[in-house]
């Protein structure tokens, strides 16, 4: 059996202490789809819910369907959309994703790195569209900056390695031209671009706090409680000597990957 975009608990709450940083480029994301008045749209890896807010405020008489692999997320999600009955939420791995009508409109923000073979899928994915739909993508490129190479680091150092399913840990997105090239074909009309954001964040460690919640979690899950501990403070460290606080807070440098394939059909 696969293993799960989102695998184990989730914590919706520590993913959402930087909600509106996190949302940011899905908004950006929205801008530029073109899309005018989609009736049935899909979020991908849709998470505690951030993004409905607006992709609802946007296209108001929308239907709309949140798909996630983590039920914890799936539940935040309900509980912040309740009352809108023009949203609904399936519990499925993306990797399975066979929609019953198919969607004018596919969006996905920061999930698709989670499955190792998320390019390969890319093609499933556009056969779920309508005639003229439109898939829409933003995933991490943050894979150089200090938080996740340190992260990789220590993971490889003993007496960490041995507990860390190497597998589990986030592995580094291909470049944007590389995600043009698989969307891309006769029928599609494909965009790509990517944005470098300087989060400014505030807390004792919040690099940590960011990390903690989404790309680090595979390696804290793997590690036994005395060794997390361990690995947290080292970790922490590193961190605070990489992202210095300032009189603004601490600036998280974080760049993102976009892409956009059109139906012409």
């Amino acid at each position: 059996m696969p293993r799960p975009v989102r695998d184990g608990p989730w914590s919706p709450g520590a993913y959402l202490t930087y909600s509106s940083e996190r949302t940011q480029p899905f908004t950006d994301l929205l801008n530029r789809t073109g899309a005018t008045e989609p009736k049935y749209i899909v979020d991908l890896g849709c998470g505690p819910g951030n993004g409905m807010a607006a992709l609802r405020q946007r296209w108001p008489d929308a239907q709309i369907l949140g798909v996630d692999s983590s039920a914890d997320m799936l539940e935040r999600a309900r509980q912040s959309t309740e009352g809108d009955s023009g949203i609904e939420y399936q519990h499925m791995d993306i990797r399975t994703l066979e929609l019953e009508h198919k969607a004018d409109l596919i969006v996905s923000n920061a999930a698709l790195q989670w499955i190792p073979e998320h390019r390969g899928l890319l093609p499933h994915v556009q056969r779920q569209l309508a005639p003229s739909g439109i898939l829409a993508v933003q995933i991490p490129g943050n894979f150089a900056e200090p938080s996740h190479r340190l992260l990789a680091e220590f993971a490889a150092q003993e007496p960490y390695r041995e507990h860390i399913d190497p597998a589990s840990m986030l592995q580094r997105t291909a470049e944007v031209s590389d995600y043009m090239h698989d969307v891309a074909g006769p029928s599609w009309h494909v965009e790509g671009w990517e944005t470098t954001y300087h989060h400014v964040l505030q807390g004792e460690n919040p690099v940590y706090d960011w990390v903690a919640a989404a790309a680090a979690r595979p390696v804290l899950r793997g590690l036994p409680e005395k060794l997390r501990e361990q690995f947290t403070a080292e970790y922490k460290e590193a961190l605070r000597q990489a992202y210095p606080r300032t009189d603004l807070g601490t600036i998280l440098r974080f760049r993102r990957l976009f892409f956009i394939a059109r139906s012409t059909q």
